[in-house]
């Protein structure tokens, strides 16, 4: 797996700092760090050269979970799900227009909470769907349930 930290983006010089996410991708599965003032470039895969997209959620696993959390310079809304929960399936065209609307504002995590059981388990997912909103890396905000868009939107305020 390639190293993900770069040199714009030491904390000794933040008025440098490039305003970036770290995601999986879809195909080869190599984390890339992207410069969100550039996805009108379409960014692409550092090793397969396949197009990483950031207008819909990203699939996120207990192995990835943290590095997303940690390389976002944006908020990060997971919705913990389970392909079998008829409100999750519900929910999710809705979860696909929000990511389309605020494609490099926010990056969409979905993270299936049957098959990746140690994140569920140590951020207290008791019920789903749940989504939460990271700032920092950090827990912000939790909506337990399938929300209204206005209640959606009104997670990132």
């Amino acid at each position: 797996m390639p190293d993900v930290s770069a040199a714009h983006d030491n904390p000794a010089a933040p008025t440098n700092r490039v305003k970036s996410v770290v995601v999986r991708c879809a195909t080869c599965s190599t984390l890339n760090r992207v410069d969100l003032a550039r996805l009108s470039d379409k960014p692409k895969c550092s090793r397969c050269a396949n197009a990483l997209r950031l207008d819909r959620p990203l699939v996120a696993t207990d192995a990835d979970f943290e590095k997303y959390l940690e390389g976002a310079a944006v908020p990060v809304l997971v919705d913990f799900y389970a392909d079998w929960c008829g409100p999750c399936k519900a929910m999710a065209p809705m979860l696909d227009a929000f990511a389309h609307q605020h494609a490099g504002g926010v990056l969409v995590l979905k993270l299936d909470t049957d098959a990746n059981p140690m994140t569920s388990r140590r951020y207290n997912i008791g019920s789903i769907p749940t989504l939460i909103v990271y700032r920092n890396g950090k827990e912000w905000k939790r909506q337990v349930g399938v929300p209204s868009r206005a209640a959606l939107d009104a997670l990132l305020g």
